[in-house]
């Protein structure tokens, strides 16, 4: 597991990036957005964000995505934001991170 640096929503909250689940957690792991690799692996899925009740008006669910999406970006890999709240609420708040977001190619067989 590798912290990742520059990303904490409060400052005894780090979010750690889970490469074997595939998964960016907070340390206690109650609080964690998980993905899929496609496209070999070089398309990250982000499919679910999930922060406990507990935990929730933290901002947490904002400091996964980021965390995701500069992992993302610093990686070269784009994400298709299967996710809701990736969908419908971090991208439209978010607008910067619309390039990174993954788009086909839809090419005219002519």
């Amino acid at each position: 597991m590798a912290t990742v640096s520059g990303v904490a929503a409060t400052e005894a909250t780090k979010i750690v990036w889970n490469e074997r689940d595939k998964r960016f957690e907070t340390e206690d792991k109650k609080a964690y957005l998980e993905y899929e690799l496609r496209n070999g692996g070089k398309v990250m899925d982000i499919t679910h964000t999930f922060v406990p009740s507990s935990k929730r008006g933290l901002g947490l669910a904002s400091h996964l995505s980021v965390a995701a999406f500069n992992h993302a970006q610093s990686n070269k890999l784009s994400v298709i934001p299967t996710c809701s709240y990736i969908s419908d609420t971090f991208v439209p708040r978010n607008p910067a991170w619309k390039s990174v977001l993954f788009s086909e190619d839809l090419k005219s067989s002519i």
